[in-house]
């Protein structure tokens, strides 16, 4: 339920686009976004408004061209993002701000449980079709297909689908 308390938090009036970042979100990324090198040409780049931009492009799913043109340029946009996930800024990133929304719910900074689908897991390894012993040997029969070689439950093909694989004559 939305409180005054939360409405004020979540507020985004007075930003240009509902994807940039507040003054205090930009002070939680901020610290994880690299200096520039030294020597070269010093960097002109805004690194906020190119943050903002990569928000606006995930947020919108808008194409590269179609970038308003308050943003840096597109071509810097792409350069950036590029070097954040090779560096992997954007991964520091995203741990960062997941382990503070973790202990901001009051709970460990990381999970302590998992849930595993046990219908998305193979139980066992398939035995060999051709010879019928040997567990270690990992190649099919070509009669049968790979999901009929699996035990386990057997799904209703999707729908539009014959559920044959291949005709057998």
């Amino acid at each position: 339920m939305w409180s005054a308390e939360n409405r004020a938090r979540y507020e985004r009036r007075g930003l240009r686009y509902p994807s940039d970042l507040t003054d205090a979100e930009w002070e939680l990324v901020a610290s994880h976004i690299r200096p520039a090198k030294r020597g070269g040409r010093p960097r002109t780049a805004n690194m906020r408004a190119v943050m903002n931009a990569v928000l606006y492009l995930l947020g919108t799913s808008c194409q590269w061209r179609a970038l308003p043109k308050d943003f840096p340029p597109r071509t810097t946009v792409f350069e950036y993002l590029d070097l954040w996930e090779w560096d992997r800024t954007l991964e520091r990133v995203h741990h960062a701000l997941y382990v503070a929304v973790r202990e901001q719910a009051k709970r460990e900074a990381s999970p302590t449980a998992a849930i595993i689908d046990s219908q998305s897991v193979k139980s066992a390894t398939v035995a060999c079709l051709s010879c019928k012993r040997c567990e270690s040997c990992s190649r099919l029969s070509s009669a049968l297909s790979p999901t009929e070689a699996i035990k386990g439950r057997r799904r209703p093909p999707p729908s539009g689908h014959s559920g044959h694989g291949r005709s057998r004559s």
